[in-house]
Formats: C-alpha cells, sequence, structure tokens
C-alpha cells in the first residue's frame, strides 16, 4: 500500500452532453447553407456587417452538426429509434476501446459507439460536410465581434465560441477513446486556445494540461514541454504540483539535466509533500552522483517554513526510505543499510511527535518495518543449507520486522478515517498475525479481529 497520486492528468469518463441539440439540418441542407452564407461573406457591402459573420459561424456550426442528425450522446434505446427513424445502420460489430465493450453501428456518414445497457457514448463523424468546420466558425465569431462596435451580440458570439470549446473537448475525450493521444493532445490545445479568445476569454488550464500530459505519453516531448511551461505561466500546476515533476522527467528527457533538478527543486520548495516530484528529485540525485544532502536541505527549508507540518517528516522518511532501497540494489554492506532504514523510522516517528493524529506517520514506519521483514525473508530463502546459523538469523530479524510493524498499523488503523487505506491496513495486520497464530491465544484473537475487520469492510 503507498500513498500516491495519480499520474493521470484527466479521468476520461463520457463527456456527455444533457439532450437533444433540437432540430439539426440534414447535410445537403447545411451545405447549402454554409455555400450561401460564404458568399454574402465576399460581398463587400455585407461583408462590411457583423450579422453577415453570426450567419456564417451559425452556418459553420450546422455543418458540423449535420452528420450526426438528431441523436445525441447518452441516449437511450428508445430515444434513438425515434431520432433516427428510417436511417438504418448498414452493418454492426463489437469492438473494444480503452477496455471497454462497445456495439458499433455503421452508417452512410457516421459510427455510433453504445455502451452494453444500449446508451449512446461516442458519435464519430466519418464524411463531415464542411473540413474544420469548427475552427471556420471561430474565426467568423472572431470577425463578427470585431465588427459589432456597440458590442450589441457579445452574449450571442460567447455561447457561439463556448460551444465550439465544448466540442473540441468532446473530440479530445473521443480521440483518447480511441487510443489516438496525439489527437487527443491537439484537440485538447484547440480548446483551450478557442476558449482563450475574445470576448469568451476563459482560461481553461485543464485543457492545457491535459494537452500536455498526452503529448508527454506520445513521446512529443518537445511540445509537451511547451504547453508544460504555459501551465506554470498561468500559475496552474494540476494535483500536488504533477506539471513540475512531468517537465522535470520531460527535461531529463530531453538531456537538459540542469534544467530538470532547477524544475524539480522549484515544486518541491511548492509542494514538499509531492511524490511525483520526491521520486524525481531522488533519482537525480542518485543517477547524477550528486551529494543527495541536498534532498535534506530543501526539506529542511520546508520545515522552518511550516514547523507544524507532520506531512515533511513523512517526506523525509520516504527519501531515506528510498535511500535505503537504492543502496540495497547496488550492494551496499547491511550495517549501512539498516542505519539508513533506522533513520528513516526515526523521521516517521518524528511526525507523529508533530501530530499525532497524523496516521501516515505509522503508515509510513509500519510498511517499512514490513518490507524489511520481507527483504530477510528473501535472504534466508537465498541462504545455502550449509549456513544454517545465517539462516537463523535472518529468519530471527525476520520475525522481529513483522511483529514490530504490528503497533504502528494498528496505531494508524485506529485513526483512519479513508476506508480504502483501513482495509489495507487490516491486511496487514491480519498477515502479521496469522505469521504468530500458532505461538499464543493473544495472536489469534489479533488475527481474528482484523480479518473480521477486512471480510466485514469489503
Amino acid at each position: 500500500m503507498k500513498r500516491t497520486i495519480l499520474a493521470l492528468a484527466v479521468i476520461l469518463a463520457s463527456f456527455q452532453f444533457a439532450g437533444a441539440q433540437g432540430t439539426v439540418k440534414t447535410p445537403a441542407a447545411a451545405k447549402s447553407a454554409v455555400e450561401s452564407a460564404e458568399a454574402d461573406s465576399q460581398n463587400e457591402k455585407k461583408a462590411a456587417k457583423f450579422a453577415t459573420w453570426i450567419k456564417l459561424a451559425t452556418a459553420y456550426m450546422d455543418a458540423y452538426n449535420a452528420p450526426a442528425g438528431n441523436v445525441y450522446v447518452g441516449a437511450g434505446p428508445t430515444e434513438l429509434a425515434l431520432l433516427l427513424g428510417t436511417e438504418k445502420a448498414s452493418s454492426s460489430e463489437n469492438v473494444t476501446l480503452n477496455g471497454q465493450a462497445y456495439k458499433k453501428d455503421v452508417f452512410k456518414n457516421k459510427n455510433l459507439y453504445f455502451n452494453e445497457a444500449g446508451v449512446l457514448q461516442i458519435i464519430e463523424v466519418t464524411k463531415p460536410v464542411v473540413d474544420n468546420a469548427l475552427g471556420k466558425s471561430l474565426d467568423a465569431w472572431k470577425k463578427a465581434y470585431q465588427l459589432d462596435v456597440k458590442k450589441a451580440k457579445t452574449e450571442d458570439i460567447k455561447k457561439g465560441m463556448k460551444t465550439i470549446v465544448e466540442k473540441y473537448q468532446q473530440q479530445a475525450y473521443d480521440a483518447y477513446t480511441f487510443g489516438d493521444l496525439k489527437k487527443a493532445s491537439k484537440k485538447f490545445e484547440q480548446a483551450f486556445e478557442a476558449s482563450a479568445v475574445e470576448p469568451l476569454s476563459e482560461l481553461d488550464t485543464t485543457d492545457l494540461y491535459n494537452a500536455g500530459f498526452t503529448a508527454h505519453a506520445t513521446g512529443e516531448f518537445e511540445r509537451a514541454a511547451s504547453l508544460f511551461e504555459k501551465c506554470l505561466d498561468h500559475d496552474y500546476a494540476y494535483t500536488d504540483g504533477e506539471v513540475y515533476a512531468k517537465l522535470g522527467d520531460i527535461y531529463n528527457k530531453l538531456n537538459q539535466a540542469d534544467k530538470a533538478v532547477k524544475t524539480l527543486e522549484t515544486g518541491f520548495a511548492k509542494y514538499p509533500a509531492s511524490q511525483s516530484i520526491l521520486v524525481g528529485l531522488i533519482n537525480y540525485y542518485i543517477t547524477s552522483g550528486t551529494d543527495t544532502d541536498r534532498l535534506f536541505t530543501l526539506l529542511d527549508a520546508a520545515k522552518k517554513n511550516e514547523p507544524g507540518n507532520a506531512s515533511l517528516y513523512y517526506v523525509e522518511g520516504n527519501i531515506r526510505k528510498e535511500l535505503a532501497a537504492k543502496m540495497s540494489e547496488n550492494g551496499a554492506d547491511e550495517a549501512e543499510i539498516e542505519a539508513a532504514r533506522e533513520k528513516a523510522i526515526a523521521s516517521y516517528q518524528e511526525a507523529n511527535k508533530v501530530n499525532a493524529e497524523y496516521e501516515w506517520g505509522y503508515i509510513g514506519e509500519g510498511i517499512l518495518r514490513y518490507e524489511t521483514a520481507l527483504d530477510y525473508q528473501e535472504k534466508a530463502s537465498a541462504t545455502p543449507d550449509s549456513e544454517w546459523q545465517k539462516y537463523d538469523d535472518y529468519m530471527k530479524k525476520m520475525e522481529e520486522s513483522l511483529l514490530s510493524a504490528a503497533e504502528p498499523f494498528e496505531k494508524a488503523f485506529a485513526l483512519c478515517k479513508q476506508d480504502d487505506v483501513k482495509q489495507s491496513l487490516a491486511e496487514y495486520l491480519k498477515n502479521i498475525y496469522y505469521r504468530f497464530a500458532s505461538k499464543g491465544p493473544e495472536y489469534k484473537e489479533k488475527y481474528d479481529i482484523y480479518k473480521n475487520a477486512f471480510d466485514s469492510a469489503k
């Protein structure tokens, strides 16, 4: 069990609209309306009127909506039967998108994707009436705003632009579902840029982050860096300063180590409890061969700013725990590894001296002791039969470490309010007391307590 943060920028559920869009023009009628509105915009006298551009912007949006017809995301089987009328699918198949099962119905100008309940989830237009209808509509709205000197239509223009932003977002979510992260990234960026256009003038930094996140996921590191840098320019770092962690990783991949560590250290100063930033810093200092004391210098500065923040001591425990793990991987002396672990335990315990109600100090200590027991068990298993004394020593240390984890876990269990964390704590405790159940009734009693607590919580 680890206290982690989500790496994902977005938890992508269905991006649904609240009901049907009203009467939608047929593709032929929409195309005719676009041609008429475009002709007016090219007429010198009519082009000077803002109404001409509002008409054109609306025509482009009608053209965008036309292939979908009157169907809408969220419509159920009964509604769809009415909305589709005589329009029939040419074929159907079962598909899996992003791990979810869908039924795909193919029409002449669109594909409709339904969940297992028969509810429409995605409308994929395969034959648009006008290419880049959203971009052209946005340009027309911008022109209308410029010509509307008295700003009589500002609210209508903002509403039209907002619809375009929502359409770009829908395209981004759909592209993500289809597994096309490059397209999703571009659509998120277009949504961000459209929302910033005057007079809408909104700053949707979530779209900007999502654009960077999906660019990072596809290996477009330079573009992702640019997008994340814009996030920071707008004072947006996402949850727990995740932007700093992502930028640090990207700069390392671009062989810009100095920028990477500077970014991570800046992020750490602002978000000292961020696990992602912490891991980035630990990896940097260990792999670069730089003095790891720098980590504790940064942490000490954070403690001075927030002396009553118990989480900072928890973070210090995590740093020392990770350093001990790296020492073990690199074959360090066992005494050195044990000393590093003891320092980590002292940090976790200090967290609870600062705040006795802070369950994560107890959890950190319990997990480290538990994992240390597993490490001793592995070493015992790898010990040759001829070295039975060494085997016995490892097993003794294993049992001591395992049993010593029980007390901090029990304290955390008593304090914890999160059901999922509490269930994990019960599982740890159940496993510990199961190991010792044959050595005394008190252990068997504790095993039954946490077994029942866990079972009832499931």
